[in-house]
């Protein structure tokens, strides 16, 4: 399973295959997150579960199952065994709506209240401790992971959706109506230093990535729709319409050079494109487990996670590793916050 990150080509991607299955989830897998400097995935699911897993093994290393707050949006922080994780359930009652928590000792570090809807997209800045999360209460927080007050708050139109730049030092956010706000992370009070739009498509952006270079950024809607953006002006670079899926929010990501962007469809297809070739597709593969409804690329590794109700590995197919069906290691019920 283990695939360093050599320079990617049409070549290896085409290559791509799957790797390794797992597939005792008892529920669709709302999202999943790559550790940026350690080889690991967490994943966050339906049956309230949070899994951490090698990606260089393949291996499922520790389950924590979290029936109050269930488990919707998840990202590492530095550490990489804490994550921060939204929560699905009571949250007029409770008002936690995130919580960071320790799977190394099965711990919740601390609690963040505010939002008073669900959470919709979260993420960690690459260089201190702050992060950022969207929700349908119509709200952009930020968030220190050493202080339970929130530290800013943007209110906005339509789903918020947010991304930080590689860097740190520019967060976007999406709003009503297809328009994309970038501010600087040290100064996000002072109000956005430059708006883009994706031109006639008013549907909702579900996702931002920046590209590891800065250069590029990615977006998907709502309607299926991916768009490539130049980071600094905004002009479009190029655009793919896929399949429909009603009832699924599917996920892009760039990978890590920054050169193809592979994608989910509505039809239950992977698809992958040159950046540099504009709309060339340079493969399109059968995803065997539906619609995913979560896809992203390991930062350092020629691979990649696709996932619906079952998780898949994929990885270049010329390390002559058969695809491996993974068995399970016991859950354990997540213990009350340390004092």
């Amino acid at each position: 399973m283990k695939t360093p990150m050599t320079q990617l080509d049409d070549e290896t991607v085409r290559s791509m295959a799957i790797g390794a299955v797992f597939s005792d989830f008892g529920g669709k897998i709302n999202s999943l997150d790559f550790h940026r400097k350690d080889d690991l995935l967490v994943t966050a699911s339906e049956d309230d579960s949070v899994r951490l897993y090698d990606i260089a093994t393949a291996k499922l290393l520790k389950t924590t199952f979290h029936k109050k707050h269930g488990a919707d949006r998840i990202c590492f922080t530095h550490h990489p065994s804490s994550v921060i994780c939204s929560s699905k359930y009571n949250l007029d009652a409770t008002g936690e709506s995130l919580r960071y928590l320790s799977m190394y000792d099965n711990r919740c570090l601390r609690y963040f209240k505010g939002h008073k809807e669900r959470i919709v997209s979260l993420c960690m800045s690459p260089v201190n401790d702050s992060f950022m999360s969207g929700s349908l209460d119509h709200t952009v927080r930020i968030w220190d992971l050493r202080v339970n007050a929130c530290q800013g708050i943007l209110h906005l139109r339509g789903r918020p959706t947010v991304a930080y730049d590689q860097q740190g030092l520019v967060f976007a956010v999406a709003m009503e109506g297809g328009a994309i706000k970038l501010f600087d992370s040290r100064s996000y009070d002072k109000g956005p230093f430059d708006t883009f739009l994706v031109g006639g498509d008013t549907a909702e952006v579900c996702d931002i990535k920046f590209s590891s270079d800065g250069k590029s950024m990615l977006l998907t809607t709502t309607n299926n729709n991916i768009y490539i953006l130049d980071a600094y002006g905004g002009e479009k670079r190029c655009g793919y319409s896929l399949e429909p899926s009603p009832n699924v929010i599917i996920e892009a990501t760039f990978t890590p050079d920054g050169q193809y962007v592979v994608s989910g469809s509505g039809d239950g297809n992977l698809h992958a494109w040159s950046i540099n070739k504009r709309s060339e597709q340079v493969a399109c593969w059968n995803s065997h487990i539906g619609v995913p409804s979560c896809l992203k690329w390991a930062p350092r590794r020629a691979m990649f996670a696709a996932a619906s109700s079952v998780l898949t590995f994929w990885i270049p197919n010329d390390s002559n590793a058969e695809p491996t069906r993974m068995d399970t290691e016991a859950g354990v019920e997540a213990e009350h916050p340390s004092q």
